[in-house]
């Protein structure tokens, strides 16, 4: 005799396009223990491939992980997180490739809950993105922009083209580079991005001029800041 399960014990797989609470989507993803990733934006399920290319997604995301490790270190109470869940809103659980956070305790806009995930909006959020046609530059960034992810970077790799966001009255603006071509992050002081170097893979020259930042008198007013 085969013994059937309960009906209310099955939970149904994750598809791509399913329309779910944050509740549900957490307990289909939570039922998948082989799924790499998966994200809930703005109420839809997007499923992630488990391969990703070396040159369009593996190396440049590995290049932004340094420059943010660089700058995590030289910062205390800075926090750098590598593909988290963030428990964005009640229709937003992204999965970004990158995080940068000031903590709670220092005044930080997140709070970690008892699970150990990410609630509320990120100071800094960055995705790794093939082109301008991905969700990240679309219904991720209007996520992000409405739960008040302060600086939001876009890199469109096969576009060979870096977009950095920051928040003001609500609203997105670019990030203009200065007379160098350095962007420099309003919110986390000392965070200078070289933009040609990095699309070059010049990742020497993107570490310098990090270092300088770090160097600069803004960033030591700010670590000043955090630790009083």
């Amino acid at each position: 005799m085969v013994k059937t399960l309960p009906q209310h014990s099955i939970i149904p797989l994750l598809e791509n396009g399913d329309k779910l609470t944050r509740y549900e989507f957490e307990r289909r993803y939570n039922a998948m223990t082989n799924l790499k990733k998966a994200e809930l934006i703005e109420g839809i399920v997007y499923l992630m491939p488990a391969a990703l290319r070396f040159r369009s997604h593996g190396q440049p995301h590995g290049w932004i992980i340094g420059w943010l490790c660089t700058y995590e270190a030289a910062t205390p109470v800075v926090a750098l997180g590598v593909e988290p869940t963030v428990r964005l809103d009640l229709d937003n659980e992204p999965q970004p490739d990158a995080v940068l956070l000031i903590a709670p305790e220092a005044g930080g806009q997140v709070k970690l809950s008892a699970d150990d995930y990410i609630e509320g909006a990120p100071e800094l959020i960055i995705e790794i993105a093939a082109s301008s046609v991905a969700i990240d530059l679309h219904a991720k960034k209007q996520a992000y922009r409405r739960n008040g992810v302060k600086e939001y970077i876009v890199w469109q790799v096969l576009d060979q083209k870096l977009t950095w966001f920051y928040l003001e009255q609500g609203e997105y603006l670019e990030l203009v580079p200065d007379d160098d071509g350095i962007l420099r992050s309003q919110i986390f002081p000392g965070l200078w991005l070289a933009v040609s170097q990095l699309l070059a893979g010049n990742m020497q020259q993107v570490l310098t001029v990090l270092q300088a930042g770090l160097q600069s008198a803004e960033h030591q007013a700010f670590v000043d800041k955090l630790t009083s």
